[in-house]
């Protein structure tokens, strides 16, 4: 098939683009480069692709396309709750224009990446694509509207899917080290202990960034019947830990590493365990490939590689919101996250 994939440079395009090729579809992404000079590992760079903003997306950008991965966003709580209209015009705006534009250009299938996070506060009972539906900040907000305005656009010509990730772990050449899994790991490596920013009860779903890729990919040529209009939690209901049962396994791993709780941690509303028995009944094919256990010993081979520093990952060389903040303060980029210049500084180096 013939995709377009927007945001392929980020945490999970970067991962999901070469696994589509390799799967025999031609990919062509579409990134606004807003993460350029914040890289943690060289990533394909072959690829055709559109430099645009999704805010300026027209139908004659779509045209010509067979399928639409829509990954693009503002894609964590930190970097959404900087403003939040700003995180409207892209997460759910563009998203929506995008959408009618690719099924006003004939794009038959819509893959949108959405995310677990919208059951918000869930709790200790397994929540499947049924269950209540919480959302908590804007990024989760942004998330379930799009889903559900995304919905009225389905037709016999038209099939969008919602693939709600779980709590995305693993090594990405777009880093994203404030996912709870990746941030344990970089504690553990660079200062010798696991830091737990919270009381460690909430409970969160995992899943690794190349099986979230692995999902979409059985998604996009699974048959029509099977995918129309149809939400998926994406991941595996054995892997859903606590953050404390997550400090534990990174602390088994990492050599000579401990426990401990940042200072004021307190309980995060947001805590759901998710069932993930639907998309192994409709996507038989979608077999994820890695656990929580094998995802921390990756993350420490490549922080090790890295010789990783707190400063890098804490900072803004790696951690988006202070990232896109070091940007504005430069005059680098507009506080509509729009980019003013060729110029990047990252720690006061271009």
């Amino acid at each position: 098939m013939r995709v377009l994939m927007t945001g392929h440079r980020g945490f999970i395009g970067q991962v999901m683009a070469p696994l589509f090729r390799d799967a025999g579809h031609e990919v062509v992404g579409l990134d606004s480069e807003i993460f350029r000079g914040a890289s943690f590992a060289a990533g394909e760079s072959d690829f055709p692709e559109i430099e645009l903003d999704i805010r300026d997306v027209e139908r004659g950008h779509l045209e010509g396309f067979d399928a639409l991965v829509h990954l693009a966003a503002l894609s964590n709580d930190g970097l959404s709750n900087l403003d939040a209209d700003v995180t409207r015009s892209i997460n759910e705006t563009a998203s929506l224009r995008v959408a009618q534009c690719a099924k006003d250009a004939g794009i038959t299938r819509f893959l949108f990446s959405s995310s677990c996070s919208i059951y918000g506060k869930a709790g200790d009972d397994l929540v499947d694509e049924d269950g209540k539906i919480e959302t908590i900040t804007p990024y989760t907000m942004f998330k379930a509207n799009v889903e559900r305005e995304l919905a009225k656009l389905a037709d016999d010509q038209f099939s969008p899917t919602y693939l709600r990730n779980a709590t995305a772990y693993g090594v990405s050449p777009c880093a994203s080290h404030e996912l709870v899994l990746n941030n344990l790991v970089a504690w553990a490596h660079a200062e010798g202990y696991v830091l737990i920013k919270s009381d460690g009860t909430p409970w969160r779903p995992t899943v690794h960034v190349e099986d979230i890729a692995l999902a979409f990919l059985e998604a996009l040529t699974a048959p029509r019947e099977a995918i129309h209009n149809e939400a998926f939690n994406v991941g595996t209901t054995e892997e859903n830990y606590s953050v404390s049962e997550l400090a534990g396994i990174v602390s088994e791993v990492v050599p000579g590493s401990r426990i401990e709780y940042a200072e004021g941690g307190k309980p995060d509303v947001r805590s759901y365990k998710v069932d993930f028995g639907k998309i192994r009944r409709a996507l038989p094919n979608f077999r994820p490939r890695w656990t929580v256990w094998q995802g921390a010993e990756q993350l420490y081979q490549a922080c090790r590689e890295a010789d990783l520093s707190v400063e890098a990952f804490e900072g803004p060389e790696y951690k988006r919101a202070e990232f896109i903040k070091s940007q504005i303060a430069s005059g680098a980029m507009a506080t509509s996250l729009r980019w003013t210049t060729d110029r990047i500084e990252v720690n006061g180096h271009d």
